[in-house]
């Protein structure tokens, strides 16, 4: 029998991987990659490795999770060695879950090696950190996509009023709806937000305002995924944390013009 590595490749700047996920990319006979990952991390593969794209669009899905699955449980069965690769974190909105599932319920091994997700590293690299001791000391990652057909399944009251820091994945299709419902939950709407799209890539594009009037900055710019929605007090800090476009300016977009906060 093989054995399946869930591997997180981290937000989108290849060195952000972890030695084990590189080993796990090395020694993999095959690989199956997300459409969010770095395309340079698949140049450590050894020459006999195959390759198999499954990425998700988010309103078209090249190949289905259950067909996903079942690759994954058809070779590593055969007694193959396969690394699941996935942006940002397995176990963080990346359904690693739920192929760590159907691997256990198929009596096969496998591991999880963690990654960097883009809800910690998206902000610190536009300047952002998501905790400070005088701004915010708690905070909480949420899904700001809504499952076709379902009922915001989202506690906004309590995200709202007891939480500092939001990082606010898949949700720039719906930030109408995601300022609405935390405005009308409790949150001032001079809270500071802002939009990190491509974070830690030389495409990063970040957009700051506050939740009175993120949608229109954001329809200017215009922002598309993928991207993170932070929203917190912490956003303040980034006019003065902002490393990454002073070490690479020349790389990134210039957007400065819909900054000010």
């Amino acid at each position: 029998m093989g054995k399946v590595y869930l591997v997180g490749a981290g937000p989108g700047d290849p060195e952000l991987i972890t030695l084990k996920g590189l080993r796990c990319i090395q020694e993999a006979d095959v690989i199956l990659y997300d459409r969010l990952i770095n395309r340079e991390l698949l140049e450590y593969a050894g020459a006999g490795t195959d390759l198999i794209y499954c990425g998700k669009l988010p309103d078209y899905h090249t190949m289905k999770q259950e067909t996903i699955n079942r690759f994954l449980i058809k070779h590593a069965a055969g007694g193959k060695i396969v690394t699941r690769l996935k942006g940002g974190d397995p176990f963080i909105y990346g359904r690693g879950g739920e192929e760590a599932q159907a691997l256990a319920r198929s009596g096969l091994e496998f591991e999880v090696v963690p990654g960097i997700t883009a809800g910690i590293a998206a902000p610190a690299y536009a300047g952002i950190p998501v905790t400070h001791r005088e701004y915010a000391s708690t905070f909480a990652f949420v899904t700001g996509h809504r499952r076709q057909g379902m009922e915001d399944e989202v506690n906004w009251e309590s995200l709202a009023r007891g939480v500092d820091t939001l990082a606010i994945y898949m949700g720039v299709k719906n930030l109408p709806h995601i300022r609405e419902k935390l405005i009308r939950c409790g949150k001032d709407p001079y809270t500071p937000v802002a939009l990190v799209q491509w974070g830690t890539t030389g495409d990063q594009t970040t957009v700051t305002g506050t939740l009175d009037d993120i949608v229109d900055r954001m329809e200017r710019v215009p922002v598309r995924n993928p991207t993170m929605i932070i929203v917190g007090e912490v956003v303040r800090l980034r006019d003065q944390l902002r490393w990454f476009e002073r070490l690479y300016p020349s790389s990134l977009p210039d957007i400065h013009s819909v900054e000010a906060l």
